[in-house]
């Protein structure tokens, strides 16, 4: 993959897996800046060759900090995915740890207290990846605190027992520096990578807090439809079947009340029909200011500043008002869930006898750099199919500030007497088609 494709896609990432890798990446490179940092100035400062200690000490600490990358990689899942906690991963930075600090004590012998203790923080690094990497291992930070105490415990005590056999100034400073730096590292190890950790929960929570509330606003409204649906047809189906049953007996039995019982039904059902188109009507259509004033307090609860002009709106004809109505709900929706937006501006204006409406945000993501969008998502060809009944077009942009641009414009001759109800529509092209099959 070349750099122009890693570019790419980068870009196509929502904002919060920006963020993610960002923050993976610090804590992956922070450690490495420690023995690196010390080494340089081991090397410009001393003017003479390094003893094999201190390349002893180097070594261990570049290869734990080459173990910690994959560490801190597990560690984080386990933190915010609940993966495999990797117990055996971090015993193993532990035990590198152990062998930095015994190489540690083995330079301040060669190299003498003023000269090592000045780069004491050459063991910052394996505090990171072993205290941090246990951070994102326990739940509570009780426990971790108490067993960072614990550590700190131990290694004072086993560089005492060291130090006990060698009594000098160099042993005792080394075992009151690396004595009161473990839990310092401890605390240190946490404030580093579990906050960062838990940053990163937080916005993957709100993300999947977000998705889940579009899914909710779609199944709310599929559950409306479908108690009107039941409460519209439920009981009159029922006295249908109910009548339909009752008539069949009658015409068995030879009594002219069978035709009583159809002439029910059958206005039963007429009136049945009125009623799924009156549901229809209001499923189908969107009343223009309602969605715009939706669409504002949608946006504002999301943290997206939404600006809306719709001056001369309510003069327009109503079937021209749900068609664009129709448009500020499914731009909306697109920006809610595929857009990471600041704002989104609406202008409604009447240019040239049409009706335009243009709809702007600056959170569009595309993917692989894509200049203007083809529009290929089933929303924008739901619209362009409504729209190109009433004779509209609609189009979208986007352009190179990460813009998107969704215009909707609508010629205003010929609409001047109301919208036409769906239903009837479909009625009235039957009955076209019946009338040309009885001629033919």
């Amino acid at each position: 993959m070349g750099m122009r494709s890693r570019v790419r896609e980068w870009r196509g990432r929502s904002k919060v897996a920006q963020v993610d890798s960002y923050m993976r990446w610090t804590l992956y490179g922070l450690p490495w800046l420690f023995p690196l940092t010390t080494a340089l100035s081991w090397l410009s400062g001393s003017g003479r060759r390094p003893a094999p200690a201190v390349w002893l000490l180097l070594g261990l600490c570049l290869v734990q900090c080459a173990q910690g990358v994959g560490l801190l990689r597990r560690s984080l899942d386990h933190y915010l995915r609940k993966r495999p906690a990797p117990w055996w991963g971090l015993g193993v930075s532990a035990a590198f740890f152990v062998l930095t600090l015994a190489a540690f004590v083995a330079v301040v012998r060669v190299e003498g207290v003023r000269h090592v203790t000045a780069n004491a923080t050459v063991l910052l690094h394996g505090g990171l990846i072993v205290f941090g990497s246990y951070s994102l291992l326990t739940r509570r930070i009780r426990t971790y605190l108490a067993g960072c105490a614990l550590a700190g415990l131990v290694v004072g005590g086993t560089l005492a027992a060291v130090a006990a056999r060698d009594p000098g100034p160099a042993m005792l400073v080394a075992v009151l520096i690396a004595a009161s730096l473990v839990f310092a590292l401890g605390v240190w190890g946490m404030a580093a990578v579990r906050a960062s950790a838990w940053f990163l929960r937080v916005l993957w929570e709100l993300e999947a807090a977000r998705g889940t509330q579009a899914r909710l606003a779609v199944a709310e409204e599929r559950l409306r439809f479908s108690r009107d649906m039941h409460d519209v047809l439920g009981r009159n189906l029922a006295v249908i079947a109910l009548k339909s049953e009752l008539a069949a007996q009658l015409s068995r039995r030879g009594s002219s009340a069978a035709l009583d019982e159809m002439t029910e039904v059958q206005q039963i059902a007429r009136e049945s029909q009125r009623e799924l188109r009156e549901v229809v009507r209001g499923y189908r259509e969107a009343a223009l200011h309602t969605e715009l004033v939706g669409a504002r307090s949608v946006l504002a609860a999301a943290g997206i500043e939404c600006r809306t002009d719709d001056a001369g709106g309510a003069e327009l004809p109503p079937a021209v008002q749900s068609a664009l109505g129709w448009v500020v709900r499914e731009a909306t929706t697109n920006v809610l869930r595929h857009a990471e937006a600041t704002r989104c501006t609406v202008r409604l204006r009447v240019d040239d006898g049409a009706a335009v409406l243009v709809m702007e945000n600056d959170g569009v993501r595309a993917a692989g750099g894509a200049g203007p969008s083809s529009g290929g998502g089933s929303g924008l060809a739901g619209l362009r199919e409504r729209l190109a009944a009433l004779g509209g077009t609609v189009s979208s942009l986007y352009d190179a500030r990460r813009t998107f641009r969704l215009t909707a414009s609508i010629p205003l001759s010929g609409h001047g007497t109301g919208a036409e109800d769906p239903a009837e529509g479909s009625e009235a092209v039957l009955a076209a088609g019946g009338e040309k099959r009885r001629g033919a």
